[in-house]
């Protein structure tokens, strides 16, 4: 384990455990070109949560799947999922002598003493296939009968036909988002651009071609070691961990881009074994994970770089561990105003904190939105209420304070001779209020359509000004 630390490194006594050196591994069985995938690859092999492999023909992803498990000594079945039948996995059925239940009649290729399986070209696949597969990759089952002996689900695509790259693959269909979800990592493989110059001279070197890949045992010596601290720290994962999966999680549906509940835990244990593989916790590595994370490739949707690059930097910032930046951030994840009023109100650490929430609230939310949490914010910031700075005061007012000075009367005759556009969606929402609460609403709704901020949803954000309200009501004196 490296003793350097610098500020993109996460000291975590929990994850970063002695461990052999960090050395290629892959390269020792003839695998070439995967050393910037590889502790992803390895993190896969230490969780034995399933595995996809994404590339080009010819890029060697069955070639490094089967050479794993020989050097592993894995029984080991390799499936070709645009020829297999159901059959050839399990055997053919018959009657047991009494005629009570139903055996497999099993042959060499079927799955039941199968240690490890490569479902190859899985999205050439059959519809009905997949179905079938599912199962397999998810529970580890094969007709409600558990494969005991089952510890690597492994799998690997071309692109899918929905991909835009300038090879086609016709038949290579987009996976099911189901199935696809159930893999923990999708790697994408490089292809001969991506080699350096040594390695394109040891894949072109026919010399080895059919040996078997063996290693001497170092890959089973050092997987059991990381598979000892996974299974020991699993018990009682880091917190950084399970922060950072949450708020990448949140953060990337957020962005439009959703991942499952399932997805969130399946992030949180490849982080954690990718963090045992390195031997450290660093900003690259977790954006590695979590870019290997996503399934949408899967069915030729991948997420545009910089989301996920932006995601990445939230949910590493909110699993910092100083408290402040941490606190900081977790305002920001939180998608509700009136939620970010109760962090502010209730779990403020100090005034400067206070004062930087504050001040990113108002930068990040769209203009409606900014102007309904600073009025709601604002009588009990200038009366002195609120955990804040004269800054954060001061950036309050000079939103609250454009529709404060909005002479409601002359607002609303100018809005009504306009004939304004946003009438039709702000005239029933005021309709359906009354009292104090339609005046409030009245107030940020006309000095919005004043300001031209446009607003999405008046109804919502009717709603979400009044809850907002009623958090900061409890500081203000009445």
């Amino acid at each position: 384990m490296s003793q350097h630390k610098d500020a993109n490194t996460k000291p975590s006594p929990k994850v970063l455990a002695e461990g052999p050196p960090n050395e290629p591994v892959l390269s020792k069985l003839g695998a070439y070109g995967f050393e910037k995938q590889e502790t992803v690859l390895l993190a896969a092999l230490v969780s034995e949560d399933p595995l996809l492999l994404i590339g080009r023909s010819g890029t060697g992803k069955t070639f490094l799947l089967n050479s794993i498990s020989e050097a592993l000594g894995l029984e080991h079945r390799h499936y070709n999922a645009s020829l297999i039948s159901f059959d050839d996995l399990v055997g053919f059925p018959y009657p047991d002598d009494a005629h009570e239940s139903v055996r497999f009649l099993e042959t060499p290729a079927t799955i039941w003493n199968a240690e490890s399986v490569l479902v190859d070209e899985i999205s050439r696949c059959k519809p009905e296939h997949q179905n079938r597969l599912f199962s397999l990759v998810h529970e580890r089952r094969i007709q409600g009968i558990d494969l005991e002996r089952l510890r690597y689900r492994w799998a690997a695509m071309n692109p899918s036909s929905s991909d835009s790259t300038d090879e086609e693959y016709l038949g290579s269909e987009p996976l099911d988002p189901a199935l696809a979800d159930r893999f923990a990592l999708i790697v994408e493989v490089g292809d001969w651009a991506d080699l350096s110059k040594a390695d394109r001279r040891r894949v072109a070197d026919p010399s080895g071609e059919g040996a078997h890949a063996n290693d001497g045992g170092q890959l089973a010596q050092r997987l059991a070691a990381w598979r000892g601290q996974f299974e020991e720290q699993l018990k009682n994962c880091p917190g950084e961990l399970l922060d950072y999966a949450s708020a990448a999680t949140t953060a990337l549906s957020e962005a439009g881009v959703r991942l499952s509940p399932r997805r969130a835990r399946l992030l949180a244990r490849s982080l954690l074994a990718a963090g045992i593989v390195a031997g450290e916790l660093s900003d690259a590595l977790f954006h590695q994970v979590l870019a290997a994370s996503l399934p949408h490739r899967c069915w030729g949707e991948p997420p545009s770089p910089e989301v996920v690059a932006a995601a990445h930097r939230l949910a590493w910032s909110v699993s910092l561990v100083d408290p402040r930046d941490k606190w900081v951030h977790l305002v920001q994840l939180e998608r509700r105003l009136d939620r970010k009023a109760e962090l502010l109100l209730n779990n403020c650490l100090d005034p400067d904190a206070g004062t930087l929430a504050v001040e990113q609230v108002l930068s990040r939310l769209r203009a409606d939105r900014a102007a309904a949490f600073a009025l709601a914010a604002y009588p009990a910031a200038v009366a002195g209420h609120l955990p804040v700075g004269t800054e954060a005061v001061a950036d309050l007012g000079s939103i609250a304070q454009k529709l404060l000075d909005v002479d409601e009367v002359l607002a609303w005759t100018s809005v009504q001779n306009s004939n304004h556009p946003e009438l039709a969606k702000v005239d029933p929402v005021l309709d359906a209020l009354q009292g104090a609460r339609r005046e409030r609403a009245r107030q940020l709704l006309y000095g919005c359509i004043v300001e031209k901020w446009e607003i999405k949803n008046p109804k919502k954000l009717e709603e979400e000004f009044d809850r907002c309200v009623n958090v900061f009501a409890r500081v203000v004196p009445s």
